[in-house]
């Protein structure tokens, strides 16, 4: 086994919360570090006393009780990490892990038993439930009852306001009440703030940021008083995590920075950071109520009963000693200002101060946002939305939350990426940082302008154009409606003047009105369409090709295949025959194979006879029927069928746009008129006789030829 254990995604209970963290088991402590806040457990491994493994709500839980009254409680482990954490106590901290089951009988009557910070409740020895005692507000007694309001965590869904105890009466000879007992064991482990006793020190009319005024802040053991105008606070040193001092832009400035877990509130609003703003030239003498003796005691050396300096070197002295946490300052960095180690910049449009510290990032003051370096996932250094003279700082956490640091000065650029790549931080744009720099530094007289270069290259491309397109050193002709363009419009009047004119009806138009002349429209040589290739049609008297030695295999196999798998489908008969195929031997496939050789010679012996017996010749076969069958339409539809025939052809014509094709609803071809005449001339001669008389050869001639020439275009538009 080795030195360390560690687990991922467990979980501590923080006032109705569940907050995942990372534990690790060392021969040295145990320590757990909670994800959200980073906050961190350190339970030395020689003060540990008592290890419970217990079942609970998220599957398994350790309970761990230290010498000096101290309880931790994790969940989140799974069953098999049972025996992995037992062995490993024994062997290193010489603890027994313990199972212990909870009671699930449902009973509101048991015992009630203060053990540390905790209030069990047992039904026959076996615990219901816990109350840590630290997240108790206020304790209130009735008659036979005890009240326990709780502490409101605003990331709990679901919160627990109060819990009511019943406390029977006790015997009569017993001088104490039991009830009071029960009430006094809760306030003495509870977090029930009460000013009780004087002040260590006070001081007066402090500027605060946020919460915004002035406030009296009241320096006792415990807790802090901050007194106002309006509201007051007291603040446990317990919910503080952290303390920054920070300095201005200005050198003349200080801001002292409290991060607390949970905020303090006023009304709706959550404060989770307190900003005290000081002036460097404020100076004061300050005097602790307490003896000299009690001060060393206390706080072995850090403070002394009289001490004076500077405003916020007396608070952040006494502010560190009493809650004993470190105060964070800023690192190495420095901005572009001499001796700034902080960067102006804009959050959610408010402007403000970007601190980059030596573990995270600390943006003041309005919001105030902490960003630790383990929680960021990525930085991206962006482009300014509104001028080129910024640059924007955007910061993506593990979590998906998104924060903007927008109008940063582009001077700031490169002392801040080197700082950010220094802290190895994933950098997102990181292949763009020459680039960025480059154009950060220009001066203002070649800064970019981006409606200049687009305009720039709008104007080369038009010169290539013109200068593609006017090869011949032809100048474009502007439009003017009262001459006539080179090329004619399709509905233009003058159209077919070429075409019409000649054929004898153009003499009609040139007295008529002309329409006027629409804008000349540049009309493109269309590409001739090939013609299409006539389908062969398939002869059913051909010869069939022959089928390979697989295909026959198969027709020969096919009834044994289905007798020996009944039920077997189509497309399982396929692949079952593929695989059988496989499976044959070489001379039983070389059998299929002669018989396959046999077939295909047969095949083309046949195919050698079908056409020198004049069958599949590749000259298309004649329409015959079609035509005779067209042209008995017409006969029967007579004038009405030719006219839908005319109007039809014309109006095709006219949409493929040639100029030669055109033709106006009047005019009448030649043809068509001496075929209308010839057909006149034929019934008046079958009325005259009133009998049908022979076709003579000539008629007969005509018939033929008809039916052998193709149908014309205005046979196909019917």
């Amino acid at each position: 086994m080795g030195d360390t254990l560690e687990f991922n995604e467990i979980y501590h209970e923080s006032k109705g919360s569940w907050n995942d963290g990372r534990l690790r088991f060392s021969k040295q402590n145990v320590v757990y570090k909670s994800s959200k806040t980073g906050k961190v457990d350190n339970i030395p491994a020689a003060e540990l006393s008592v290890a419970t493994w217990r079942r609970v709500c998220l599957g398994h839980g350790i309970k761990l009780a230290t010498s000096n009254g101290h309880v931790y409680k994790y969940d989140g482990f799974r069953d098999t990490d049972y025996e992995r954490i037992s062995e490993f106590f024994k062997a290193n901290y010489k603890v027994e892990l313990t199972e212990k089951d909870m009671c699930v009988k449902g009973w509101n009557w048991g015992t009630a038993k203060f053990s540390g910070p905790l209030l069990s409740f047992d039904v026959n020895d076996s615990s219901v439930f816990e109350i840590p005692l630290a997240s108790v507000s206020q304790c209130a007694t009735g008659k036979n009852e005890v009240t326990l309001e709780f502490h409101q965590n605003d990331d709990a869904e679901v919160s627990l306001m109060e819990v009511r105890f019943y406390v029977p009466p006790g015997p009569a000879d017993e001088g104490t009440d039991p009830v009071e007992a029960f009430a006094q064991n809760v306030r003495s482990k509870a977090d029930v703030i009460q000013a009780t006793g004087d002040a260590v020190c006070v001081f007066k009319e402090l500027q605060c940021l946020t919460p915004r005024g002035r406030y009296d802040i009241l320096i006792y053991p415990a807790f802090l008083h901050l007194h106002g105008k309006t509201f007051d606070y007291k603040i446990p040193y317990t919910t503080v995590l952290r303390l920054f001092l920070l300095p201005s832009k200005d050198q003349r400035q200080m801001f002292f920075v409290i991060s607390l877990d949970p905020p303090i509130k006023q009304g709706q609003t959550r404060y989770h950071f307190l900003i005290l703003h000081f002036s460097k030239e404020e100076e004061l003498k300050l005097t602790l109520n307490m003896s000299e003796e009690e001060v060393e005691k206390r706080y072995e050396g850090k403070l002394s009963k009289n001490m004076s300096g500077s405003l916020y070197e007396m608070v952040s002295r006494v502010m560190k000693a009493l809650v004993n946490r470190k105060i964070t300052v800023p690192g190495n960095f420095q901005g572009n200002t001499p001796g700034a180690q902080c960067i102006t910049c804009s959050y959610k449009a408010q402007s403000g101060l970007l601190y980059p510290l030596e573990r995270g990032f600390i943006y003041v003051h309005k919001p105030p946002v902490h960003l630790r370096f383990e929680e960021i996932s990525s930085v991206n250094f962006a482009r300014g939305t509104t001028t080129t003279r910024s640059f924007d700082f955007e910061v993506e956490t593990k979590q998906g939350n998104q924060f903007t640091f927008s109008s940063i000065e582009r001077e700031e650029y490169g002392k801040l990426f080197d700082f950010v790549n220094a802290k190895k931080l994933h950098i997102k744009n990181r292949g763009f940082k020459e680039a960025k720099n480059n154009e950060y530094s220009d001066s203002d007289d070649d800064q970019h302008d981006a409606y200049l270069e687009r305009m720039k290259a709008e104007g080369k491309i038009r010169e290539e154009g013109d200068g593609s397109n006017d090869s011949d050193e032809e100048t474009d002709e502007s439009f003017n409606p009262g001459e006539e363009s080179d090329v004619a419009e399709e509905y233009d009047s003058n159209a077919s003047e070429s075409d019409s004119g000649s054929a004898g009806d153009g003499s009609d138009d040139e007295g008529k009105k002309k329409k006027p002349a629409k804008k000349a429209k540049v009309v493109k040589e269309k590409k001739e369409r090939k013609p299409r290739r006539e389908k062969k049609q398939k002869d059913t008297n051909a010869p069939k090709r022959p089928m390979s030695s697989y295909m026959l295999w198969l027709n020969a196999s096919r009834e044994r295949i289905k007798s020996e798998n009944p039920g077997i489908s189509i497309t399982e008969i396929s692949k079952k025959a593929g695989e059988m195929w496989k499976q044959i031997g070489k001379e039983d496939k070389e059998e299929w194979d002669g018989k396959a050789e046999e077939a295909k010679k047969t095949y083309e012996k046949a195919m050698k006879e079908y056409r020198e017996s004049g069958g599949g010749s590749s000259t298309p076969a004649k329409k015959v029927p079609f035509l005779s069958i067209r042209e008995s339409k017409k006969k029967a539809g007579g004038k009405k069928e030719d006219k839908k025939r005319k109007s039809g052809g014309g109006e095709k014509e006219k949409e493929q746009g040639g100029n030669d094709s055109f033709k106006s609803r009047e005019f009448i071809s030649s043809e068509e008129s001496s075929s209308d005449g010839e057909r006149k001339k034929a019934k008046k001669a079958k009325k005259a006789k009133g009998k049908p008389q022979s076709r003579g050869k000539e008629s007969e001639e005509e018939e033929e030829e008809a039916m052998t020439t193709p149908p014309s275009s205005a046979e196909d538009s019917d």
